[in-house]
């Protein structure tokens, strides 16, 4: 064969070699392309296959536990049901001993025990309805009936085995307005002491009074300038509750008794600390601060700094740990009296009230 033949022999074989790479080429390709498809299937089905077995291992466990709840309630239930036939066999037991009881008594015998019942019964109410007199008559030494009945009043600290009764008898006591106090202490005595502001501190004072436990004692002072008992002769001395005469007496001599004076607290005061034993509850009546003190005013007027010093000075000399229960009545031009005398109620634990005028 000549040299050209041979030539073009090898070029043939040449591009054949290169289609038959390019093929098995092609073919690997191929190969690897489906082989990952393949793979990444595999995964998402293994990934899915996880989640599903987590998801009923989760389910068994809540079926688990509401299985074990389910127990518990059992056992409850089995326990009550115990109990209610235990007290249901009680009840029957209960029902066969009084049918057996009342097997023995005959009708007669029933009529009877029915009668014998509602005598005590009968007895029981009358010894009640006697309890309760015993307690009203031992509560209401004396009766006071105000204007409608009103028997209260709300907040008052009342009792005690030795009370004391402060009443305000000033001048002051005879109106709430200045000019009409100055206007009435020129009047007939009749006519002051039938002044409306006079008259409701001695209504309140009586209403106290009727409140005494029977078997306690009690004293009342009337002050002005100096401080006295609404008795002669029992000026530091305690009188009995349950003495109605001595409680008669005593309201008799307050509506007697003309306002008439300056105010002074601190006397009042030291004649509560005077008495032996002391007392356990004052009630003081007034209208305002104090106007003076052991002394009398040099001067014509006094301002309200200066009274509320009088006032401070007065409480240095109550008794300690007594409680005293304001009933104050306001006047015009002594705006701090409130306060004050609401301070004094915390300091002694007392109380401190301004009724209306309507009151008693």
């Amino acid at each position: 064969m000549s040299r050209k033949g041979r030539r073009q022999a090898s070029n043939f074989s040449l591009a054949f070699l290169d289609v038959m790479s390019c093929g098995f080429g092609a073919a690997a390709l191929l190969f690897l392309l489906l082989k990952h498809g393949i793979d990444e299937n595999r995964e998402q089905v293994e990934m899915m296959d996880e989640s599903e077995v987590r998801l009923l291992e989760e389910e068994i466990r809540i079926g688990k536990e509401d299985l074990v709840r389910a127990r518990n309630v059992l056992s409850e239930v089995d326990m009550e049901l115990a109990n209610a036939q235990g007290l249901a066999r009680q009840i029957e037991e209960q029902l066969r001993n009084q049918r057996s009881h009342l097997d023995v008594l005959d009708p007669e015998q029933w009529d009877e025990e029915i009668k014998k019942l509602k005598e005590q019964l009968a007895a029981l109410e009358k010894e009640k309805q006697q309890l309760l007199a015993e307690q009203r008559e031992g509560e209401n030494v004396q009766k006071f009936v105000g204007m409608g009945d009103r028997q209260y009043l709300t907040g008052l600290r009342l009792g005690g085995e030795r009370i004391l009764i402060l009443l305000d008898a000033s001048t002051s006591m005879l109106d709430e307005r200045l000019v009409n106090i100055v206007r009435r202490r020129h009047m007939q005595e009749d006519i002051q002491r039938a002044s409306p502001k006079w008259l409701r501190a001695q209504d309140r004072a009586a209403w106290l009074v009727s409140q005494f436990p029977k078997d306690s004692h009690y004293q009342i002072y009337l002050f002005n300038t100096d401080a006295h008992a609404a008795i002669e002769n029992t000026q530091g001395s305690w009188l009995k509750v349950s003495d109605k005469d001595s409680l008669d007496k005593a309201m008799a001599s307050v509506r007697k008794h003309l306002p008439g004076g300056g105010t002074s607290l601190e006397r009042a005061f030291l004649s509560a600390g005077a008495l032996d034993p002391l007392p356990d509850n004052i009630f003081l009546i007034t209208d305002g601060l104090p106007t003076q003190g052991l002394n009398a005013n040099k001067e014509n007027t006094i301002s309200g700094i200066e009274r509320l010093e009088l006032f401070k000075k007065a409480v240095q000399g109550l008794p300690q740990g007594v409680p005293v229960n304001t009933l104050l009545s306001p006047m015009e031009g002594d705006p701090m009296a409130a306060a004050a005398f609401w301070q004094l109620a915390q300091l002694t634990g007392g109380s401190f009230l301004s009724p209306s005028e309507d009151w008693p």
